[in-house]
């Protein structure tokens, strides 16, 4: 009896370490988050006002992006999730002036990104706040995004065109697996309003996708091209991976992300299996570096794989990492392991390894460096000789988030 007790007591004291350690580290590093982003505000002061960060020039400095780029809404969501775990006011304010100044959004339709834009800032605005205006221009944000569905090919249009890189060819309904992220928007419209119309756009998007972009090993195409009169597959090309059959990683990540949070939405178990699918390539690859952060493509330089003639691809052989992904990844599968049955340790372990690995010198940058970015090494497109091991203002965004689901599942 009294072996017994003792074992209860050290099991319970082991936990209780763990559990100190693991909050050691998510205030560690939030409070990094928080630093690096009072050190952006602070050179944002000299900037133009509606200039919104991205990544770092050549020479280490902050560059910037206008509100119409698909990245503007990253910036205020870091500092919303910063708010949350701190409650410090002059991030909150920080948050809302930032926040608002992409109301215009609400009326754009021009690309698909939407859901970036104003879900990762108007959405956590308004679940941290419960202000009525943004809950407002979310709802009118959804119907601007749903304007580019068709029932025709049952998707969401990406992008207005995508010139391949095989020669001269373009495509006119190209859509790619990073509009699974955005469909969240249209199921949180369906919730607030009623209108069943966001969701089915939501479902059909998410069905077709599954149907066409998942290859049978759960892998996927970065873009998948429609006729736009008959709705069928005119072509499976990537844009920012290594080769058309290869798996770009932070796409997969996108994929493990959005069919996760679909199938919260839904419960509908095609969802659940794909995501999980999903997930198990990619943790499971026999190119998955031990510290779970990725190369930038799963299949790069390998026999088999082949880039487009006008590729940038073709010209670069170093495998650089991919923190982005990384940290997309371990944010859903801190969801994803409250989902699944049989798994729940494998993709708990694995996100706090990605976690932990990103929350490291090796890349966390040193204070005040890195342009003010808190993480270093991602990968923004090869392909297109773009923002090549830099920091990205999406990584942070999904580090942060992640951080947040750490500290919540605690």
């Amino acid at each position: 009896m009294r072996t017994v007790l003792y074992s209860i007591v050290l099991v319970s004291l082991l936990a209780f370490t763990a559990d100190r350690k693991d909050e050691g580290f998510v205030n560690s590093n939030f409070s990094f988050v928080q630093q690096q982003l009072k050190f952006m505000l602070k050179e944002t002061e000299t900037r133009n006002k509606l200039a919104f960060p991205r990544t770092t020039d050549a020479s280490g400095k902050m560059t910037t992006t206008n509100m119409y780029d698909w990245t503007p809404g990253f910036f205020p969501g870091s500092l919303w999730y910063a708010y949350e775990y701190s409650k410090d006011p002059a991030l909150q304010q920080e948050a809302v002036a930032w926040t608002e100044k992409l109301e215009p959004l609400k009326d754009f339709t021009q690309h698909h990104d939407l859901g970036f834009m104003v879900y990762c800032s108007y959405g956590n605005a308004y679940r941290l706040t419960g202000n009525k205006a943004y809950r407002d221009i979310l709802i009118q944000s959804a119907r601007s995004l749903s304007t580019r569905f068709s029932p025709v090919t049952g998707s969401i249009k990406s992008w207005n065109q995508f010139k391949s890189w095989h020669g001269d060819k373009r495509y006119y309904y190209p859509v790619i697996i990073d509009n699974m992220m955005n469909l969240e928007l249209l199921f949180f419209a369906a919730r607030e309003t009623g209108d069943t119309s966001f969701r089915h756009i939501a479902v059909t998007h998410a069905a077709t996708a599954m149907k066409n972009q998942i290859r049978k090993d759960y892998s996927s195409y970065h873009v998948v091209c429609y006729d736009s009169l008959t709705g069928k597959v005119e072509g499976r090309e990537t844009a920012q991976g290594y080769a058309d059959n290869s798996t770009w990683a932070r796409g997969q990540a996108w994929g493990i992300y959005g069919f996760t949070m679909v199938y919260r939405e839904t419960k509908d178990p095609r969802f659940l299996k794909t995501a999980e699918g999903m997930a198990d390539f990619f943790l499971d690859h026999k190119n998955l570096p031990a510290d779970k952060v990725p190369y930038w493509d799963f299949n790069a330089g390998e026999k088999g794989y082949e880039p487009g003639v006008n590729s940038n691809a073709l010209k670069v052989t170093t495998r650089y990492r991919d923190a982005s992904a990384a940290a997309i990844t371990a944010s859903a599968l801190f969801e994803l392991s409250g989902y699944v049955k049989g798994k729940e340790q494998k993709y708990r372990k694995a996100a706090i390894r990605m976690l932990r690995t990103l929350g490291s010198p090796a890349y966390r940058a040193p204070a005040g460096g890195n342009g003010n970015f808190v993480l270093m090494h991602s990968v923004g497109s090869i392909p297109h000789k773009s923002e090549i091991d830099v920091p990205l203002v999406y990584a942070d965004y999904y580090f942060a988030e992640a951080l947040q689901r750490y500290r919540a599942s605690l």
